[in-house]
């Protein structure tokens, strides 16, 4: 499981990229386009995440600076791994 949620996060990172890229490079036609509709597109359904995941278990768990980026990045994928790295804590205690 840990090494489908590395492969995930790694597939979302080029896809960040290629979104970044399309800033500076826009590729051509209406590629370019859709790329700039699907980036902001991205950005929300994660911060949504986010926003829910702080909202439903801000108070009950603590997590660092790079977790809530990791959400917002790579989305569903980050709150497997906080999931994960909180059930092993607990699991040990």
């Amino acid at each position: 499981m840990n090494a489908l949620i590395v492969l995930a996060k790694a597939a979302l990172s080029f896809v960040w990229l290629i979104l970044f890229f399309n800033l500076f490079q826009p590729f051509p036609g209406i590629t370019a386009i859709v790329l700039y509709i699907m980036m902001p597109f991205l950005l929300m359904m994660h911060g949504l995440q986010l926003l829910m995941f702080l909202g439903g278990f801000g108070d009950k768990i603590t997590t660092t600076a790079w977790e809530k980026w990791s959400v917002l990045l790579f989305g569903i994928f980050g709150l497997l791994s906080i999931r994960r790295k909180h059930m092993m804590l607990s699991a040990s205690a």
